[in-house]
């Protein structure tokens, strides 16, 4: 599985890179069929604290699954993406 990050308006830094890397790589377990993965991070312009928004691409045969996530820290939100994106290709291999 190829993975790209991409970034707006910010420099990840190398743990951010290193976490996103651990966590994103799990997905393969789920469902071995994933070809690519897209990471987005950017910072929303809001008055929020929970301004940090993370969302994952991942492109699978059939329909790509999309998952959008905001919290606090990108850590966070990348977490949320990571476990909401897991139950949906458990669900998936599971109607394959």
């Amino acid at each position: 599985m190829k993975i790209t990050v991409q970034s707006i308006g910010l420099t990840p830094h190398e743990p951010l890179e290193s976490h996103i890397e651990k966590k994103v790589s799990k997905l393969d377990t789920f469902y071995d069929k994933i070809h690519e993965c897209k990471i987005f991070l950017k910072v929303e312009n809001n008055a929020d604290k929970a301004n940090k928004t993370a969302e994952i691409i991942l492109a699978v045969p059939g329909d790509d699954i999309v998952v959008k996530k905001t919290s606090n820290s990108f850590e966070e939100s990348l977490d949320m993406c990571v476990d909401t994106a897991k139950k949906l290709l458990i669900k998936k291999k599971e109607m394959a």
